[in-house]
Order: C-alpha cells, then structure tokens, then sequence
C-alpha cells in the first residue's frame, strides 16, 4: 500500500430511503426471530412516496405455514412493525408518512428447495443459505479498529439524528449524507482534506445563489460544523480542509419521497467505506443462516481480534461457500505486510478456535436473536458490544490467538 495518500468514505443517515429499507427488513427478522430462533427471513423492502412493499420468503413456527398461511395475528404485527420502524425514524411528511402510507406484505413460503439444502438432518450438519464469498477486515486508524473515514463519517450522522429527536437541532430532517476526506502519511490519517454533509432540512434553511435564507442557513451550516468538530480529532481539521455543507442548496424533499429506497443498495456503507473487499451480499432482512450476513460478522469478529492481540495492523479475512455446504470452501488470510505472524499459520489456527460452519458461526456469537435493527443503520461494524447486540465486535479471542501463535 502507497504511504501517502487521500482516501474517501461516506456515510447516509437512518432517513436515507435505502437506510429505512433497510431498516424495515431487520425489524421483520427481529420480530419474526423473537417468535422463533430458527426462523428463516429473506425480506427485502421497496419505499418511495407514501408507500411501502415488503417481498421475500419466509418460514418459521408461529409466523407462516408451509401453504402460505399466516399465524393468528402476525400479518397485523407485520404492518405493525413496519410502521413504528418508520415513526422512530421520524418521518411525519406529506409525501412519507408513517401513519398514512400505503402498505402491501407480499411475503410468502420460503422455498422448498433452498430448505433442504439449508436445513440439517440425521446425516448432514446444517449447510450454508446459498453459495458466496464473505469479507471481515479491521485496521489500528481508530479505537474502534475501523477505517477512519468510515468512522467519522458514521459519527457524524449519528450524532446529528440524535440532536434531531432530542430536539438539539429542530431545523433538521431525517435524510441525511455524510462524506469523510482524509490525507495520510505513512499509512496514518494526518489531515482531513474534505468533509461533505448534505442534510434535509426544515422550511427556508438553505442559501444557495441568492436564494433562500442566508440567517437561517449559517444556523445549519453553524450547526453542522460543530457536530464535525466534536466528532473528529482536533488534529485532523486544519485551515487546509474544505467543507462542503448542503452544497446544492434546499434539501426540503428527502427520504423515501425524494428518491425511492431498496433493501442492500448500501454495502459499502454498512461494510468499510471501500477500505476492503466485499463479497456482494447485503445483510439485512436475511436470518443468520445466511453466510452473507452471519460469516462476514465472524469475519470482521476474527479479524478485529487479530488486530486488537497486536498481531498485525491491518487484517483482511475471506470466506468462501457452497449452497448445501456445512464446511467453508477457503479461509484466506491478509495482514498487509503490518503482521507480526505467518498468514498461513493464522489460516490454519482460526478453524480450530470458532467452527466457521453456518450452525458453529451462530452458536458461536449468539446470533439467533432479535438484535438486527440496530444494525441497520451507522454500520454493522465498528459498533459497541454490549449485552447480546453487536457480539462480533468482542475481543474475547485475543488471548486463544497469542496463545496460539506467538511462540
């Protein structure tokens, strides 16, 4: 890796209409999970103006039978959840409403064909939900192990939402962009080269080319600038960084109504903000029998402990399956040149700590819960561990690995 250079993150809000798909599918798998541990839930969402469409497949004891047939009860749940996920989020407008948009539940049976080769049976261990590669990475930029681009870029929307609902910030709307600039030098951020924040915004708040209201403006430009200077290090904010605040102007029509959102159209956002590969497979509406969200958390899980034992700097793992398969495929393993140990010896030593099968990836985190809408918005990773959500972000290895590879 080049010792000097720029590089860029970004980051939406909860109210960006992706992210509230998003985050309308993890409900679904927590409420379906809480009724049973070993549901199975591919949920995508579609929102655009004053509607919402869930589609996918589905099993599971209490929700949905075989035939199609739902549970006493649960469709209204569905709509229910739907609902409140979008009122905490915040949206009250005239073209996306929580209480007045249209809904429609085309989930229905998940495929007989997908189940056998997922389920386990007397002579089979549970297999992988569908074939794929899955990628963790963790890197020493920020106490959190994560790509420091993608770390500010996170903090700062998540801290505006909550100025937002708090009432710290009244002239802000939900939807919400962030992107984060940093220089580095020898492989370390030095300087923030450019910040762009786009937020909705209430009535008048925007001045652009005479137009507008330049008080109410420098108000949210004000605003906006503190929650960067809060956020980031002082160090990094020099008189050479640039900042671009709502750089188009008025930002009155946002959300679902301003642009229509899907259910894993932000997996780089979700993931490393570009700072490692991915695999291609998003995360939420799927149950942790699927590898695409249940082996990229024991991924980022193995090599956020790789790091935090100060085995190596910066940690790329791989994963690879098969449909059907139990055992992955391939571990691969890539410290960048920044370890302290032999790639090869870490490829064959994670094996023998955490089974890296699908039912040996849950039981191993505690994943059969209902702990995925928090996930949906500021990032899988780079989160706190506390109680039974974001498990993945636990350091408990560190020890196993020194154990068994520092000599």
């Amino acid at each position: 890796m080049r010792n000097s250079f720029l590089f860029t993150s970004e980051s939406v809000s909860e109210g960006h209409p992706d992210k509230v798909a998003d985050q309308i599918s993890d409900s679904i798998v927590d409420l379906f999970l809480s009724k049973d541990p070993e549901a199975r839930v591919a949920c995508e969402t579609l929102t655009t103006t004053q509607l919402v469409v869930l589609a996918g497949e589905i099993r599971g004891k209490g929700i949905m039978d075989t035939d199609g047939n739902w549970a006493a009860g649960v469709r209204d749940e569905v709509e229910a959840t739907v609902r409140r996920t979008v009122r905490e989020i915040g949206y009250e407008q005239s073209g996306f409403h929580w209480e007045s948009f249209r809904f429609e539940n085309n989930l229905h049976p998940q495929s007989a064909h997908i189940a056998q080769g997922v389920d386990a049976s007397a002579t089979k261990d549970e297999g992988a939900g569908d074939q794929g590669i899955m990628f963790g990475y963790a890197s020493d930029e920020t106490p959190d192990l994560m790509p420091a681009t993608l770390d500010y870029s996170h903090k700062i929307l998540e801290r505006m939402a909550a100025d937002r609902k708090s009432g710290a910030a009244p002239f802000l709307e939900p939807d919400a962009k962030s992107q984060v600039t940093l220089r580095y030098a020898n492989e370390c951020p030095v300087e923030a080269s450019a910040i762009v924040v786009s937020t909705q915004h209430a009535e008048g708040y925007y001045w652009h080319d005479g137009e507008g209201d330049q008080a109410k403006y420098q108000q949210l430009r004000d605003y906006v600038l503190g929650v960067i200077a809060d956020v980031m290090p002082a160090e990094l904010l020099t008189d050479n960084t640039v900042y671009h605040i709502n750089p188009t102007g008025c930002f009155e029509i946002g959300g679902p109504d301003g642009d229509a959102g899907l259910t894993g159209r932000k997996i780089i956002v979700d993931t490393y903000g570009g700072a490692a590969p991915h695999g291609g497979g998003a995360f939420s509406g799927k149950d942790p029998t699927k590898v695409d969200r249940s082996a990229a958390y024991i991924t980022r899980y193995l090599a956020k402990n790789i790091v935090a034992a100060g085995l190596a700097r910066r940690c790329t793992i791989q994963l690879s399956y098969a449909i059907g398969v139990a055992e992955p495929l391939s571990v691969y393993v890539d410290l960048h040149g920044t370890g302290t140990v032999d790639e090869g010896a870490v490829e064959a030593v994670l094996p023998t700590l955490v089974r890296l099968t699908p039912r040996g990836i849950r039981t191993h985190l505690g994943l059969n819960k209902p702990i995925y809408r928090q996930t949906a918005a500021y990032g899988h990773f780079g989160r706190q561990a506390s109680g039974d959500a974001f498990p993945w972000e636990r350091t408990d290895l560190v020890d196993r690995l020194k154990a068994a590879l520092v000599q």
